[in-house]
């Protein structure tokens, strides 16, 4: 008989990915037999980095987790984890006012497909307050973000903070 894995997919936009979204990754590999870090091609948020940068970040951060797999998909997400053999969301929890939009997502994917469940995971409290945007206001702003991101990350907002500079000038 074959056994069955317990396969999650973790999506987002991931732009770019932090030390936040690292720790959830390395929480869900420990408990899931595999992760699909999944970058949304459809999102309608304002995206500084192209999927392929991003993608390339995730590898790299994730390069020792072997059990981590990084792609991007269009479409619905309920699709995707039909396609990939899933049927469980991982989400992550920074505070309470991200659980009123987690919950209607949750549910709403749930309504698509009644056998998909959402696992909502909480990262260390170091990165409570984290979110991709505010590490590109802080880099834009000439702060520090050694403790906020991966270095890949950093060199990536570095590299495309200079362009962004450059062209304004």
């Amino acid at each position: 008989m074959k056994e069955k894995k317990n396969i999650a997919v973790y999506p987002g936009t991931f732009d770019p990915p932090t030390y936040g979204h690292l720790d959830i990754i390395k929480r869900a590999s420990s408990i899931f037999d595999k992760v699909i870090i999944s970058i949304s091609a459809d999102s309608v948020k304002n995206t500084t980095f192209s999927i392929k940068e991003r993608e390339e970040m995730l590898r790299v951060i994730t390069r020792e987790l072997k059990n981590v797999e990084v792609t991007s998909f269009k479409g619905l997400l309920v699709n995707f984890l039909k396609n990939k053999k899933s049927r469980i969301i991982i989400r992550g929890l920074r505070a309470v006012s991200d659980f009123e939009y987690e919950f209607q997502l949750a549910l709403t994917n749930r309504k698509l497909d009644n056998s998909i469940e959402t696992v909502f995971f909480i990262p260390d409290e170091t990165y409570t307050y984290l979110s991709s945007s505010l590490v590109k206001e802080i880099i834009r702003l000439n702060g520090n973000i050694d403790k906020l991101v991966p270095p890949i990350v950093k060199f990536y907002l570095e590299k495309k903070l200079k362009k962004t500079l450059d062209n304004y000038n």
